[in-house]
């Protein structure tokens, strides 16, 4: 323990298991006072229970932290405004925001439904949106605070079955970026996490879907995967991004699971064809197979039927 978070007052989204969890305990360890917010549904948002933000509180206060639950959904503007309240209210102040709070619901893209599809972008893009655009209005005053959200290897590369979720999380680092060129200059820092951890979300994934995903070559094989990636693995670098060491990284996107933390690339041009005026489709037939599409791979070519 470095105490590197004392004095600060944190929001954890999603706080009542999984990814979540493993942030507020060991923000609270770190100094932090912890709003623990969870709605307590299950992996695809269905119902509620105060349970999980409480169980986590009473661990938090059982070590000696400073916890409290709430239990507002973050997918109403309301339930986002809410949660920073509670802060204030409870604390008197808000210095760090974290929302890994989210659902699945897996469905390929044919399948599924609009409800499906609502829900989804409802908890997890506007479930970011509805707690960080309240936080930083106080940010901006103060002219200080942290701000990480959760996107996912689904939205930065694809995943099949997921155009819902990963909808969302290509949406999450992308309104991240914007956050950060906002209120950076008011001293506020806003990073998106990708995690990669053993959580109940994780397990509704069928194993089968993950052996065709490994066929595929969608998963970079590296020597950490040998091990389980747990869910409080990805704590110690967030609460590292929260703290006044990570006063200077803004707008970027890491990876982190297991023992392996990496910073993405940011979108840049790869290859550029130009000419002085509008290109036909003789011209686009020749120079783009020849100078822009060479070496491209299909990540899902068309495959023979099954019987």
């Amino acid at each position: 323990m470095t105490n590197s978070l004392v004095d600060k007052v944190a929001i954890v989204t999603g706080a009542g298991r999984g990814i979540g969890r493993g942030i507020a305990i060991l923000m609270a360890e770190e100094g932090a006072k912890v709003v623990v917010n969870d709605l307590g549904g299950a992996v695809d948002g269905d119902g509620n229970s105060n349970s999980p933000a409480d169980d986590v509180v009473a661990e938090i206060t059982a070590a000696g932290g400073t916890a409290v639950a709430n239990y507002d959904s973050v997918a109403s503007m309301s339930g986002g405004e809410n949660i920073v309240q509670t802060a204030l209210d409870i604390y008197g102040k808000l210095d760090i925001v974290v929302t890994p709070a989210g659902i699945l619901r897996d469905r390929m893209i044919f399948n599924m439904t609009e409800q499906e599809w609502d829900d989804v972008i409802a908890v997890h893009l506007k479930g970011t949106f509805t707690v960080v655009k309240h936080a930083s209005i106080l940010f901006r005053q103060q002219r200080s605070g942290r701000i990480i959200t959760f996107s996912s290897e689904s939205g930065l590369f694809g995943n099949s079955g997921q155009g819902n979720y990963a909808a969302a999380k290509s949406g999450i680092a992308g309104f991240t970026k914007v956050v950060a060129r906002d209120l950076g200059r008011y001293g506020v820092t806003a990073n998106s996490i990708a995690p990669r951890a053993n959580t109940r979300m994780i397990g509704t994934i069928p194993d089968t879907a993950r052996q065709m995903r490994d066929a595929r070559g969608d998963r970079e094989e590296t020597p950490e995967q040998t091990r389980v990636n747990e869910a409080d693995d990805v704590a110690p670098f967030v609460c590292y991004l929260a703290s006044d060491a990570g006063e200077n990284i803004n707008g970027q996107t890491f990876m982190v699971y297991g023992g392996n933390i990496t910073l993405l690339s940011q979108p840049r041009r790869i290859r550029t064809i130009f000419k002085d005026g509008q290109w036909t489709l003789d011209e686009i037939g020749t120079m783009v197979p020849e100078n822009i599409t060479q070496g491209l791979k299909n990540p899902s070519p068309p495959q023979t039927p099954r019987q």
